[in-house]
């Protein structure tokens, strides 16, 4: 899938030490011989328990976890919107994104500076949302202009629709707010995307802290709770330096080690992929066999033909039908053939709705 998010926050919050552990993190964090994944920078594997009790009752030649790419956008400072520092370069990153994973600082470090002098992460957060905020204002002030105007000389009604929108969204922004605190119809909300407003992408905020933090958070984390309160966001506590130490441990075993002494039950990492896999509104499906057990990445809604599309163009193209075996099934019964003669293979059509965890068969013709 090519959908991505962007890891975005002030200068020295701990963004590219997260984004590190992400980029040099192995296809899964469990004692297993994954296929090896072409080393491309930002494409993050991710972890799934499913695809090992896959592996280990097919005992395939070859195991390949999906993916989420992660980008690390470069610091932002104030006056961004209007080109500051890497403003222009900053903004147009996260443009291209499809969701924001929001990193602020909640850790006292002295040796580590802070672009405004001291910790407050609430006050961080508002920075960036203000930044964001005033580019968001400026792209529907240009817009309103064009569509006003044919809005009163046309007759499209599209145009009138996106103008009423457009004004809509400036009165939430010129109110200090985000855009995805509109709240819109469904239809709204597809013409909405048009507009390609920064502070309509989903966002999750990340709160780096210390070791000792790393399992209940701290008072840094609290404030943010409560800022973030009415955004309907995700909030992760993950301390980023003791994720630097994790991913530097080779062995398993190791790792397992280091995370009960902190009373951790898996890295923070792991967690961190898995918030963006929802937050890109992502589930897995999975073929299995004995040449490979694959997951697939698809996007929640998607029907079986877009699906098989995924794996081959062809697949889409010439669809006849899926055989669909459920996770639960596949793993009780141990294998395609005991899932047969026990009647748990559905038979799928066109407009079969595919489930996370759904191990598919696609019958095709081309």
């Amino acid at each position: 899938m090519a959908l991505k998010c962007g890891i975005v926050g002030l200068p020295n919050v701990g963004k590219s030490t997260l984004f590190n552990c992400l980029s040099s993190a192995k296809a899964q964090s469990a004692n297993f011989p994954f296929c090896t994944i072409e080393p491309n920078m930002g494409v993050i594997t991710v972890p799934d328990d499913r695809l090992i009790k896959l592996a280990d009752i097919d005992n395939p030649k070859k195991v390949v976890p999906t993916t989420v790419e992660i980008l690390d956008i470069a610091g932002l400072v104030k006056g961004a919107s209007k080109g500051e520092g890497l403003g222009n370069q900053f903004l147009g990153n996260i443009r291209e994104t499809d969701a924001i994973i929001h990193v602020l600082r909640c850790f006292d470090n002295d040796n580590i500076t802070h672009v405004d002098g001291s910790i407050d992460p609430v006050r961080d957060k508002e920075v960036i949302d203000t930044e964001l905020q005033l580019k968001d204002l400026e792209t529907i002030d240009n817009r309103i202009d064009k569509l006003g105007k044919q809005a009163k000389h046309g007759t499209d009604p599209k145009s009138k629709k996106m103008y009423e929108l457009a004004l809509r969204y400036k009165d939430v922004l010129e109110q200090g707010k985000s855009a995805r605190t509109l709240q819109l119809a469904e239809e709204d909300a597809r013409l909405a995307k048009e507009f390609f407003l920064l502070t309509n992408k989903p966002v999750m905020y990340a709160c780096n802290v210390d070791e000792s933090s790393a399992k209940s958070g701290n008072e840094y984390v609290e404030a943010v709770r409560k800022a973030i309160a009415d955004e309907e966001a995700e909030l992760l506590v993950i301390a980023a330096a003791t994720e630097a130490d994790i991913a530097e441990l080779e062995e398993y075993e190791e790792k397992q080690l280091f995370l009960e002494e902190l009373g951790l039950k898996e890295p923070g990492v792991n967690k961190l992929i898995h918030a963006a896999y929802r937050l890109l509104n992502l589930q897995t499906f999975f073929t299995t066999g004995p040449d490979e057990s694959r997951a697939w990445t698809f996007v929640k809604g998607m029907k079986a033909p877009k699906t098989a599309g995924i794996i081959h163009t062809d697949f889409e193209k010439g669809f006849i039908r899926a055989e669909v075996i459920k996770y639960e099934d596949y793993v009780s019964l141990g294998s395609e053939h005991a899932c047969r003669e026990a009647g748990k293979i559905s038979v799928e059509g066109k407009e079969y709705v595919v489930k996370d965890g759904d191990i598919m068969h696609f019958r095709f013709n081309v």
